[in-house]
């Protein structure tokens, strides 16, 4: 007997990880980070499940924190199988980790040295989950699959990474598992990108599967178009040169930031907006850009000829690549019209929340948000209409423009969802519903009931499903 049971990303859209048990082994298909407020922070430990299951080996879908977090914590607490990727999650994932070792370090050294100011002791809950050390020992383990390619995983079970056009190296996963004498074929989605996103190819499900567990984050919309969203950031870019303003876009550093950097330098070719600074605050995001040109072959054509001729750098003159804080707190004191591109995309940590700290109050900047915001993160109750927020412990009232574009996403919307599901309705497979909160997992299982006359599962967190 097969069975599936969600340790994360099961109502909610941060945590994914899933423990696959089959009778010749057991597996985890992602392992990430819960993010959100300090009670989603709580739960960033390994289960007790998966501490007293033998875990064969683990297969990442990509790189996103929300789905590679905990693999350090794994390896800290002794797992030492392989780590199944395409090569760009596994470099993905590399930077993504190791900026994490690093911030969660710091963030401890921080508070170590101001607790020790009023002679007080740190609670050991505030001790980092991993450092770097945590990081390379994970990196080792990582193993190299190319897509399309049928894998051995473990005895009994095999595996094909499948194109899923959410970023760079993202795949969708179908585990071939023997089961009682027959194969069972289980198909993980992963996070499913939208058609002609910039960059990246769009995804290619398979055509079969007896079992879909699929992501929902956006399982009740559709996004806005891509082409009302770009002349609505235009707008707000115009007014802020206008006005002298300044522009913060929280950024997901890998994938987000590439994708409006990619349109910034389409405006200005094209005469929208006049050339201004533009500041990409995030040294992720600019070790990101590298490995996008390490790997062509996963871009659509036009990006891959628009890096090859170098055309974006050249449209790009004005762009400013801040490695260094000190860069970072240099643009505190810079005055408008300017843009600043900084993590993270939810505005719980890294470089943004500093610069949403010295501007949030001034009426003249403008916070422009284009990725999702889960529950409780500091980028939710702006896009909610708070009227004040805490940021680095004191209250700010927000007095900057906040605009919301939900035509940036990375993520499929409703009718693309639908469309994946197509190609494999026709078997009527088993379809289990996760990564996506209660009204978007909901409002997907009625469309799939509607259109292809499939029931859904929305499991829990722990629920164990049996195939």
């Amino acid at each position: 007997m097969i069975t599936i049971t969600p340790f994360g990303a099961a109502g909610e859209v941060t945590g994914s990880s899933y423990l696959v048990e089959t009778q010749n082994g057991n597996l985890l298909v992602d392992f990430g980070m819960f993010q959100g407020d300090k009670d989603d922070d709580a739960r960033n430990i390994i289960p007790g499940k998966i501490h007293r299951t033998a875990i064969s080996a683990v297969l990442l879908t990509h790189a996103h924190f929300d789905h590679s977090g905990r693999l350090p914590l794994l390896v800290r607490e002794g797992y030492g199988g392989p780590i199944f990727s395409t090569p760009a999650t596994r470099e993905m994932a590399e930077v993504i980790l190791s900026d994490s070792a690093h911030i969660q370090t710091s963030d401890f050294e921080r508070k170590q040295r101001r607790f020790k100011k009023f002679g007080k002791k740190l609670n050991r809950i505030e001790q980092p989950l991993y450092d770097a050390d945590d990081v390379i020992d994970t990196m080792k383990l990582f193993s190299d699959v190319p897509y399309e390619t049928e894998v051995s995983i473990i005895e009994g079970v095999t595996a094909v990474f499948h194109e899923a056009g959410h970023m760079l190296g993202s795949t969708s996963i179908t585990l071939l598992v023997q089961d009682e004498g027959a194969v069972k074929n289980v198909l993980f989605s992963g996070d499913l990108g939208p058609l002609d996103m910039p960059y990246l190819k769009d995804p290619r499900p398979p055509n079969f599967a007896d079992v879909v567990v699929m992501e929902a984050t956006y399982g009740d919309r559709d996004h806005q178009s891509l082409q009302d969203t770009l002349l609505q950031f235009a707008a707000i870019i115009q007014n802020a040169v206008q006005n002298k303003g300044k522009i913060f876009i929280p950024s997901f550093a890998i994938g987000r930031a590439q994708q409006i950097i990619y349109h910034l330098a389409q405006f200005i070719r094209n005469g929208l907006v006049p050339p201004l600074p533009i500041y990409l605050d995030s040294p992720m995001a600019i070790e990101a850009f590298a490995l996008y040109k390490k790997y062509p072959t996963l871009l659509d054509r036009e990006s891959r000829e628009w890096l090859e001729k170098g055309q974006i750098a050249e449209d790009l003159a004005t762009l400013e690549l801040c490695a260094s804080a000190q860069q970072s707190k240099e643009i505190n004191d810079t005055r408008g019209p300017f843009i600043v591109i900084a993590g993270a995309g939810m505005c719980n940590a890294g470089r943004i929340v500093h610069h949403l700290y010295h501007n949030i109050t001034d009426p003249n900047s403008h916070i422009v948000i284009v990725g999702y915001q889960a529950r409780g993160s500091l980028g939710r109750y702006i896009v909610d209409g708070a009227s004040n927020v805490s940021i680095m412990g004191d209250r700010k009232p927000v007095r900057a423009e906040v605009h919301t574009l939900g035509g940036f996403s990375a993520h499929a919307g409703q009718t693309e969802l639908l469309n994946w599901y197509d190609r494999v309705a026709s078997t009527k497979p088993l379809t289990i519903l996760t990564h996506g909160e209660i009204d978007s997992r909901n409002a997907l299982s009625e469309k799939i009931t509607e259109r292809f006359g499939v029931e859904s599962i929305k499991p829990s967190y722990a629920q164990i499903i049996k195939l």
